[in-house]
């Protein structure tokens, strides 16, 4: 605030009901840790009501990779149709628990992913984790960017034979346009993603509906469930269900860290935590059940197994309902991306340096990161190089492995937070150096290493293969109980 011409040095904060607000003075704004993208949002700017979350994570759940889960599951970790269903309902409903807790300090103070961090991890060393996440959601956007410009592609083709012979051509330059729209929507700001995934979530729910309408009568639901697990026979199901779960569950392992980035704009606590309820789960189960049903039926429908929508759309003989659907599918990767995979790699890019880098900036670092990891993909479209790997194989394996990885960060998170603070945190310390928080938190990095050393001597050596197989699980519970056996004694 001003008094008169000049700013309050120092800076305090204010009470109002639930929440905390900033009072920002020069003691923080000149702060090398602060500017105003990551600031905490003002009571004013929490305007998200539980719809507004539900609608968020609708928009996120609703996305091609969720339409294959079923199909990993049941070709890689050899569950049946009906149990590779409840795995990823289960999943959902457990990762619910560090979604809605981690979500807590950011809808009570306003902050961010990044500066919920520096409270575990130190004002500096929250980088590290930081960048871990950028990584993998760098990843992800430029997997989604290919589904979306391949939508690109097919809608163009539907209304131009012209654009059509184009091919992997056509597919390169949609994978461009589908990446400027993403950007333009993430750097317009957050009520620009609010309205996106508003708008979005009903149009998601008419796709899902008319696909089963289309392809139900060529699927039959009693034989799909009857058919028999791809496991070895009389094998027992629970090490294959659990391995299948942890996956599921890293999934959105990813977003149950930055899940603050969103709930700072929450208009409370009941929002966030009912939004997400009635938001995640359901659709989750639902849109994957549609995926297991449509590529089982695909052979009745286009001749061939077809695995993710885009494509399957693409064969239907209707130029007119391809156009119509490819709208819809582009609607649909556009509300994931931009939530799920910009928004948080853009803040933890800012937190590096965030005087030097703006959002804009941070989503432009992002958008570049995502095309260089995809930039493989699009050289093989173009028929510039030759490889066997696939763009489903990729999200099928390294990234759903890596993902495991983040379950120590999203244990210690939480032990900080409610049983180390006690809900507490020094708002203006998070801002500033040599203040409440060190630069660097030795015992979250410690606590953090462990899991992780673990697990790469399990992945490198076959010792402790339960570690790596359960990862999320076993690296979430370890890393916060190493964590508070580090600070027990410091308990505010």
């Amino acid at each position: 605030k001003y008094e008169g011409n000049s700013m309050t040095t120092k800076s305090s904060t204010l009470t109002v009901g639930e929440f905390v607000e900033l009072d920002a003075g020069e003691d923080v704004t000149s702060s090398l840790r602060y500017n105003k993208d990551i600031a905490p949002t003002s009571v004013s700017q929490r305007t998200w009501k539980t719809g507004h979350v539900a609608a968020l994570w609708v928009g996120m759940a609703i996305c091609v990779p969720t339409y294959t889960l079923g199909g990993v599951l049941t070709a890689y970790f050899g569950l049946s149709v009906s149990e590779a269903l409840w795995a990823i309902f289960l999943a959902n409903v457990i990762v619910l628990i560090p979604l809605v807790l981690n979500a807590h300090p950011g809808t009570k103070y306003g902050i961010p992913f990044p500066v919920v961090l520096r409270s575990s991890f130190g004002i500096i060393g929250s980088n590290v984790p930081c960048l871990i996440r950028a990584l993998i959601a760098c990843g992800w956007f430029g997997i989604q960017t290919m589904f979306g410009g391949l939508a690109i592609h097919l809608l163009f083709s539907a209304m131009s034979e012209s654009w059509a012979s184009l091919a992997g051509t056509g597919e390169v330059l949609g994978f461009f346009i589908f990446w400027v729209m993403n950007l333009w929507v993430v750097i317009k700001g957050s009520e620009s993603i609010k309205l996106l995934e508003t708008v979005a979530a009903p149009l998601l729910l008419i796709v899902g509906v008319g696909l089963i309408v289309w392809a139900y009568p060529q699927a039959s639901i009693t034989e799909l469930l009857a058919q028999a697990p791809n496991r070895p026979e009389g094998a027992s199901v629970w090490g294959y269900f659990f391995g299948g779960l942890t996956a599921m569950v890293g999934f959105w392992a990813t977003l149950s860290l930055n899940i603050p980035d969103f709930s700072r704009f929450a208009s409370s606590q009941k929002s966030q935590i009912k939004g997400q309820i009635i938001g995640l789960p359901v659709t989750m189960f639902l849109f994957a059940a549609l995926g297991v049903i449509l590529t089982a039926a695909s052979p009745q429908l286009v001749g061939e197994t077809v695995s993710d929508p885009i494509s399957l759309i693409g064969k239907i003989d209707s130029p007119f309902w391809v156009a119509i659907s490819m709208v819809m599918i582009i609607i649909a990767t556009l509300s994931t991306n931009t939530a799920a995979n910009i928004v948080s790699p853009t803040n933890d890019f800012q937190n590096i340096a965030p005087k030097s880098i703006s959002h804009a900036r941070g989503v432009i670092i992002t958008g570049l990161f995502g095309m260089v990891l995809m930039s493989w993909e699009l050289l093989k479209k173009l028929g510039l190089i030759v490889s066997d790997v696939s763009v489903e194989s990729l999200y099928s394996n390294w990234l759903l492995g890596y993902s495991s990885l983040l379950g120590p960060i999203a244990g210690i998170m939480i032990v900080d937070y409610f049983l180390i603070r006690r809900q507490t945190l020094d708002l203006p310390a998070l801002y500033k150096d040599n203040s409440t928080y060190p630069a660097w938190n030795m015992s979250g990095f410690v606590a953090f290493l462990v899991p992780v050393a673990l697990t790469v001597v399990a992945v490198s050596t076959g010792a402790l293969s339960w570690f790596y197989n359960y990862g999320w699980f076993t690296g979430s519970i370890l890393g916060g109980l190493i964590y508070y056996a580090m600070n027990m004694d410091s308990k505010d």
